[in-house]
């Protein structure tokens, strides 16, 4: 005997719709979860026989109010144009670089730590995740003495974070920024960063491992890296350049923070310069020299990873990030 089934329109309708609740359910088993957190912050870009490590510390808002040399609405206009106007002001990344030229590893600069809140102080994290220990960095070179760039130096403790490293800056910045006598004159606003990088280079000086070189004493930097002084900003501010082969990299510091205003308007400058002419003066020279030579930048204060080149554009510069890629013609795309 036999059973015969009769699938009227209805029926079917309904063994369509309890075969695809059922697929649904079982696609939906096999699914992950969305990430809740972004991929570790840092990027290799090959420079000659040079890898050079971006690593990302965290980010900051700045205010448009802080810029200034421009009329308001102009610099509105300027970060509308980039996406970057709101409430909240500007999303700024804070990041710091990683030099292995075969035998040196040398950081330049070292991020916030907590000196700046949560949004920050994640370099040890991306130094660890891109295959490096901080114990293994033997040279760390300061743009300047800003709590954003000195902070990570030690840990929540006081410690040294770079166990083996010595320390480099601009006698310039360091006779500024460790002197209690400047810090009592200084702009209430900034006497505070005063304070953040004797802690944070408290250690080192203890240990006899922070150094300083004044103009044109700079042939004792590890792997053969040149100063390019670029005051303003700071006192002493300045910045790197690194060559291998026919490959340039400047790690310029804070040369720009507002990437979306100050490339195409280099005379704006920013509330935390100490010599805001100074600044101007600076970016001028080094955005000019950077794009007529080609060099490649890297930038504390660029979007992630914060390196690319500068080109001319009407009365400014536009600023041509890196592209991923190999990290050298005809290597593996990425690693497993």
């Amino acid at each position: 005997m036999r059973a015969h089934f009769r699938f009227t329109p209805v029926r079917r309708l309904l063994a369509v719709a309890a075969f695809g609740l059922a697929a649904s359910a079982a696609g939906a088993q096999g699914v992950p979860p969305p990430p809740s957190v972004q991929v570790p912050g840092f990027f290799h870009q090959a420079l000659g026989g040079h890898t050079v490590t971006a690593l990302y510390d965290g980010y900051v808002r700045l205010a448009p109010q802080l810029l200034q040399g421009l009329e308001a609405k102009e610099i509105q206009t300027l970060l509308a144009r980039s996406f970057q106007a709101g409430e909240d002001g500007v999303q700024t990344a804070v990041n710091a670089y990683l030099v292995h030229d075969g035998n040196n590893l040398i950081l330049v600069d070292a991020g916030a730590a907590r000196c700046f809140g949560p949004s920050m102080g994640h370099l040890v994290d991306n130094l660890r995740a891109a295959g490096y220990r901080p114990e293994e960095v033997d040279t760390v070179l300061l743009t300047h003495l800003h709590p954003d760039h000195v902070c990570g130096l030690v840990s929540a403790e006081g410690q040294a974070v770079f166990s083996r490293a010595t320390v480099w800056g601009a006698k310039q910045d360091a006779d500024y920024w460790l002197d209690p006598g400047a810090a009592a004159t200084a702009p209430e606003a900034r006497r505070a960063f005063f304070g953040m990088a004797r802690a944070a280079l408290a250690p080192y000086v203890e240990q006899g491992r922070f150094r300083t070189f004044a103009k044109g004493e700079t042939e004792t930097l590890p792997g053969g890296i040149g100063v390019v002084p670029t005051p303003g900003h700071t006192p002493g501010h300045v910045s790197y350049l690194l060559q291998s082969g026919a490959e340039r990299l400047l790690i310029w510091g804070d040369i720009i923070h507002a990437h979306g205003v100050q490339f195409a308007r280099p005379v704006v400058s920013i509330e935390f310069d100490v010599d805001p002419a100074q600044a101007v003066r600076s970016r001028a020279a080094i955005l000019a020299r950077a794009a007529n030579e080609g060099w490649w930048v890297a930038g504390a204060h660029l979007p992630f990873p914060g390196l690319g080149r500068v080109r001319p554009e009407a009365t400014g510069y536009a600023w041509v990030p890196v592209e991923y890629g190999p990290l050298r013609e005809g290597g593996a795309q990425q690693g497993k």
